[in-house]
């Protein structure tokens, strides 16, 4: 007999699927859908000379159900993930994404210019630009011969 690692992760999953069978076996339906009151978004942060550059990932929602604001310093996007399905037309087998609402805040450091950010989105992927002060860029002094 092969000794097997306990995968708790695996054992929720199970216990998951079990869940689902039952209810289906009893109603016809699947669970509720993945609707959350909030849900968390992924993103990087990349620094370089001249800017931070943050990309969230944020598919499936239009650019006008996303909310990106600079008050006191602190960096927001949020929106909503609305969802697509008709409950009553349509007969969702698995529902795996999340819909609902997300939000997410940054601290800027001081050296970024919170007058000069911008933002693009294209294919699910919000991307802000935020500038650093021109006095916070690396330059070089030039010295004199005396």
């Amino acid at each position: 007999m092969a000794i097997q690692r306990w995968d708790p992760v695996r054992e929720f999953e199970r216990l998951h699927e079990e869940m689902d069978k039952l209810f289906r076996l009893t109603t016809g339906r699947v669970t509720t859908p993945s609707v959350t009151e909030s849900f968390p978004i992924a993103v990087d942060i990349i620094e370089n000379n001249e800017e931070v550059v943050l990309k969230a990932e944020i598919p499936g929602v239009k650019p006008e159900d996303v909310t990106v604001k600079v008050e006191d310093n602190v960096l927001s996007i949020s929106g909503e993930r609305k969802f697509e399905y008709d409950e009553k037309k349509d007969n969702c087998l698995r529902v795996e994404r999340y819909y609902g609402t997300f939000s997410r805040s940054f601290s800027l450091p001081p050296y970024v210019d919170p007058a000069n950010v911008t933002a693009e989105y294209k294919d699910g992927l919000l991307t802000l630009r935020l500038s650093k002060r021109p006095e916070t860029k690396p330059r070089t002094i030039q010295i004199k011969a005396g």
